[in-house]
């Protein structure tokens, strides 16, 4: 799998498409790249409509205090990152520029700023829908950046990336078919663009002995269905869709309650849109302008 990522990013690199920061997973983006990136967006804001989403666009930045609320941490320390700033007095910043100049490790005079980097677009919005529902549960429109720490030569494995996403916020019922009514969606979208794309039950890596069984629990139940491409390696398909069903995790942790005094399950469905983009890109080639008809007519209609 690393020779063959490593492969795939350096086409990219030569072709000027991504753009290389000097860090394992951090790039930019060229235009031809963010063309295909805002096409995306743009058709699954159009998918979304029909369920009367409501676009919210939040920062890539959360307050700590929501972030400690959805548990990510106990899951996933491994992926978390966190906002750290210098608050010293004039002694301190001499110290801070002295380390600087002397090749030391300067951020350990830096202090947290009570702020997360958002690893999931959603959960900035779980703490504004605390409360009351209306009767029938909300659908949200998202878009935004997300960190994750794990450095890597796959290019789909990115620090920072978008994710699209489409919440449900309402009953188990509602929930459940939120999920299963995207998984539909998704998969007809990517193969309307030419992907071979398959859905699998999937589980995510948990950190630790507790993470174990919260992975087993997670794919005995189904909660996570993942739609899977060719990316780097056609041996080892990349997941670049996510549908889940999260239960009541979020309605507990931020007091959200039904029309009907239940407390509130959730599900989203998120694209990842580097990860499409970069699956295009492998499988219509790197020139997007000779990609088929058929798919850019999908995309730019």
């Amino acid at each position: 799998m690393g020779i063959v990522a490593t492969s795939f990013r350096d086409e990219l690199l030569a072709a000027g498409l991504l753009v290389p920061l000097g860090a394992d997973g951090l790039y930019g983006r060229a235009a031809a790249f963010e063309d295909v990136v805002d096409a995306l967006a743009r058709l699954i804001v159009s998918l979304g409509a029909a369920d009367g989403a409501a676009r919210i666009r939040f920062p890539p930045i959360e307050p700590r205090s929501v972030f400690d609320r959805t548990d990510y941490l106990r899951s996933f320390p491994d992926l978390t990152g966190a906002v750290v700033t210098f608050r010293g007095d004039d002694a301190g910043h001499a110290r801070l520029l002295a380390a600087a100049d002397t090749g030391d490790d300067w951020t350990e005079l830096l202090e947290p700023a009570d702020a997360m980097l958002c690893p999931a677009v959603c959960h900035p919005l779980y703490p504004t829908l605390t409360g009351t529902l209306p009767a029938g549960g909300a659908t949200y429109d998202l878009q935004g950046w997300c960190f994750r720490h794990e450095p890597s030569v796959d290019p789909a494995r990115m620090q920072a990336f978008r994710q699209h996403e489409i919440v449900y916020v309402g009953d188990a019922a509602g929930a459940r078919a939120h999920r299963d009514r995207w998984v539909e969606r998704g998969t007809e979208l990517l193969a309307d663009l030419g992907l071979d794309v398959e859905a699998v039950v999937a589980n995510d890596p948990f950190f630790g002995r507790v993470g174990r069984m919260l992975a087993t629990n997670q794919r005995d139940q189904e909660l996570k269905i993942e739609l899977v491409v060719t990316v780097a390696s056609a041996d080892q398909p990349t997941a670049v869709v996510s549908s889940n069903c999260h239960e009541d995790h979020f309605g507990a942790a931020f007091g959200i309650n039904t029309a009907e005094g239940d407390v509130a399950h959730s599900a989203c469905v998120g694209f990842g849109l580097e990860r499409v983009t970069l699956a295009l890109l492998r499988r219509h080639g790197l020139d997007v302008e000779r990609w088929p008809s058929t798919v850019r007519d999908r995309l730019w209609p």
